[in-house]
């Protein structure tokens, strides 16, 4: 392989048990801001007012997070951290405790009690809506994930991620989509080499297999990456991406191929470089991604996964 590291050297996020991908994708201190944060945004300077009001400081409780509709769980890793969160930040409002019933990337169905919630009650209410909020995003992500995944089953494509997440959430977002059976791309910028059509502007068809020779050269040179990949709009730039001496690229990204030019993509790619993987974008949908899948490509990027997955509606049964 030239230069550089690829994929195939470094951690394999895709390899890993999920409590350490979580670890890894959500490091303690970028985990413990961000949880600050939302405790921050919801109790403000004076606490839960209506809870402090209304509920006496020594009432005990237990509580039920349950889902109202069939889905795949996610998020539990971040319930327990919550709790230990609110303890340094708003101790006024007394200690609780999260015991997990499932585990992140179960399927789940309504009405299942899928963690419990115990101690003191004010607390129960200080992190209720924090926690149905990061958990019903997560496994909402997991569990339209899961649609896809299924909707492909039997073909060799895998189901992959995008940066096409939630500002400083990406860590939990591409979590979510592991626990769901989806493939994860590329964390940031930092990992991998990804072409696009804007960064070769103008760049003619003729230029185009020098400047990426040079420009993968140059960067698998200077860093450790999980790829080099590089993305074309027709089956022309795609003759000069095979073009490239093999192994300098990892990927081709097809970008909104119509379902023929995908097949005749992969017919062009098994002639020149069976190693080269193909990925599949734009146009994606639960309707469209068993065709795409068809076609032989070996991965099919959805930014639906994270921009659009609807939540997974959980509730909280006191008891």
């Amino acid at each position: 392989m030239p230069g550089g590291r690829t994929l195939h050297d470094m951690r394999d996020l895709n390899a890993m048990p999920l409590a350490e991908l979580f670890a890894e994708l959500n490091p303690t201190a970028t985990l413990q801001r961000l949880l600050s944060a939302a405790l921050d945004e919801d109790l403000g300077r004076a606490g839960d007012v209506t809870s402090e009001s209304i509920i006496d400081p020594d009432r005990t409780a237990t509580a039920a997070i349950v889902p109202r509709a069939d889905g795949v769980v996610c998020g539990l890793a971040v319930g327990g951290q919550l709790c230990a969160q609110l303890q340094e930040r708003y101790p006024q409002s007394g200690i609780v405790y999260l015991q997990v019933k499932a585990a992140d990337g179960d399927r789940c169905i309504a009405g299942q009690s899928i963690a419990v919630l115990t101690g003191r009650l004010r607390a129960i209410h200080a992190v209720e809506r924090i926690a149905l909020n990061l958990m019903g995003r997560m496994s909402g992500i997991a569990t339209l994930t899961a649609q896809f995944v299924s909707a492909i089953d039997g073909t060799n494509a895998l189901i992959c991620d995008t940066r096409k997440t939630m500002p400083g959430m990406r860590g939990m977002d591409k979590y979510a989509v592991r626990c769901g059976g989806g493939f994860l791309h590329r964390v940031g910028l930092f990992d991998a080499a990804l072409y696009k059509d804007n960064h070769l502007t103008g760049v003619t068809l003729d230029e185009l297999c020098n400047v990426l020779t040079k420009a993968a050269q140059r960067a698998r040179s200077g860093h450790a990456l999980r790829f080099v990949e590089v993305e074309v709009d027709s089956l022309q730039q795609l003759q000069q991406a095979l073009a490239i001496e093999p192994g300098l690229i990892d990927i081709v990204l097809l970008d909104n191929f119509a379902v023929a030019d995908l097949k005749t993509a992969v017919a062009m790619r098994n002639l020149h470089n069976r190693e080269l993987q193909l990925e599949a974008s734009g146009g994606v949908n639960l309707h469209t991604v068993r065709a795409i899948a068809e076609t032989g490509v070996d991965r099919i990027s959805v930014g639906a996964l994270t921009h659009s997955g609807p939540h997974l509606d959980l509730g909280l049964d006191m008891r």
